[in-house]
């Protein structure tokens, strides 16, 4: 930093050229394309799909548009937008609207550059500070985006036709940088139009004064799609001056999805640990995904991956619950933690308009055991545990305490004939890598109440809940 130049002269005696912001962007681009480095580090699922839209709105000097549902990482990936800037720029000292020292636009820097001349001083701004961000809400005003006459500095004696009198909004502070509009229809209609120019002339205008500052900005937004009936809509002439619109998705694979979660969760809790079996990560992923094709969800609204994260860290939370209140030497999460996943998910779907908002916690535990079934029938078949459907056929029942000791429910399932060898394989074969040492009664307890809950699903057996009880048998 303190190599670089610190006055007009020095800046003009570097190997410094100005180029524009799209320009800068596209350089760097190519630079990271030629050299095979990772546009989006942390971005799964995104390669072959949403990151080449991205990278040929780059290349063609778009402005863009992110469409797609809430929990798709629109806004982190426009975040990292800055990534594809110069590590910092020079800018005249001062300026609000980060001038060029070369071709200043301001009258602050152009009357700067006029007194000091080559002295004028330079200072350097880096990429986190040349990103801004708004959110689109109905009471945000073309003020509060591209300006207005700041009555105090009038009341100090500065005349109403000068430009010393005007105060710059976020999109001219955006100059030479990325300007973020985040929800962009949520924004009153009379304010996207107010972008217009913005977008097409690169241009804004104050109160119909005759300043207009040529400014170099790379607009983006983002939005969710048009048919969410709560939102509002984007104009269309806002839409047609938006250069490239790249649409995203959730997780096209069960497998990616768990990716997402295992890296964004809050999964270290203790010093030892709580280890997930692996099936149950399936079943927290395979929850949302089924929601987000059930015909009693909104899915105009979407089904954000944070309410797989959230479920994940509370299958988390009741497993670490449990092995603190029983002084279990490692915790381990079992088939009946989630059930308390219902507190992480209410609020994360959006019923439909036939449903009724009691109905919410009845269609949670709903998409719960239909994903309990589906992993179920992916790895055992209810054809493999006709003992077990004999035990209980034949008057037996079984009470399991989620809360309780994990040793007590395994002595009891112990009394079905032939059970604890099965257990025994089948751990083996789902989580070799927990099913001996420490952790082997904890995954065989959570065998246990896969295939009892599985059976369940495929009305092999019957059960009940009573006060935070499951009773199989009756």
């Amino acid at each position: 930093m303190s190599e670089r130049p610190r006055t007009l002269l020095e800046l003009k005696q570097s190997s410094y050229q100005p180029i524009s912001v799209k320009d800068e962007m596209r350089r760097n681009l190519v630079s990271k394309l030629r050299n095979k480095e990772e546009l989006f580090p942390g971005i799964l699922g995104y390669d072959e799909t949403v990151v080449p839209q991205i990278v040929n709105g780059i290349l063609a000097k778009h402005d863009m548009l992110f469409l797609g549902l809430r929990g798709q990482g629109k806004t982190r990936m426009l975040r990292m937008l800055t990534h594809f800037l110069d590590e910092s720029i020079p800018v005249v000292a001062g300026s609000q609207i980060h001038d060029d020292p070369l071709s200043p636009i301001s009258k602050y820097a152009r009357d700067l550059v006029n007194e000091k001349g080559d002295e004028t001083p330079i200072e350097w701004v880096g990429r986190e500070g040349r990103y801004l961000e708004k959110l689109a809400t109905p009471d945000v005003t073309i003020a509060d985006l591209i300006g207005e006459v700041d009555l105090i500095k009038h009341a100090e004696g500065r005349h109403l036709s000068s430009e010393d009198v005007m105060h710059f909004g976020l999109i001219p502070r955006s100059n030479r940088g990325i300007f973020c509009m985040n929800e962009l229809p949520d924004l009153s209609p009379k304010i996207q139009v107010g972008l217009f120019n913005v977008l097409e002339e690169r241009d804004v205008q104050i109160r119909g004064f005759t300043v207009r500052l040529p400014i170099d900005v790379c607009m983006v937004f983002s939005a969710n799609p048009e048919d969410y009936t709560n939102r509002g809509r984007i104009v269309t002439p806002l839409k047609d001056r938006i250069g490239s619109v790249v649409r995203t998705h959730y997780p096209l694979e069960r497998e990616l999805g768990i990716k997402i979660i295992d890296e964004q969760a809050w999964s270290d809790r203790t010093e030892s640990g709580v280890l997930i079996p692996y099936f149950l990560k399936e079943i927290v992923e395979e929850m949302s995904r089924l929601a987000r094709t059930s015909p009693h969800v909104n899915q105009a609204s979407g089904v954000s991956v944070r309410m797989s994260i959230a479920n994940l860290e509370t299958l988390i939370s009741n497993a670490e619950r449990r092995s603190l209140t029983y002084g279990e030497e490692q915790a381990v999460a079992r088939v009946s933690d989630l059930y308390w996943m219902a507190a992480s998910s209410r609020g994360k779907i959006e019923l439909g308009l036939s449903e009724e908002t009691g109905d919410e916690d009845v269609l949670i535990h709903r998409l719960i055991e239909e994903a309990i079934k589906n992993i179920f029938d992916q790895y055992l078949s209810p054809k493999r545990f006709s003992n077990v459907v004999e035990y209980f056929n034949s008057g037996h029942r079984l009470k399991l305490d989620p809360e309780g000791d994990t040793e007590n429910f395994l002595n009891e399932l112990s009394k079905v004939r032939g059970f604890d060898e099965q257990l025994t394989q089948i751990a083996q074969d789902l989580v070799p890598d927990l099913a001996n040492g420490s952790t082997a009664t904890g995954v065989r307890a959570a065998v246990a109440e896969l295939i009892l809950d599985g059976l369940y699903a495929h009305n092999r057996l019957n059960r009940q809940m009573r006060f935070g009880q499951f009773v199989y048998g009756e």
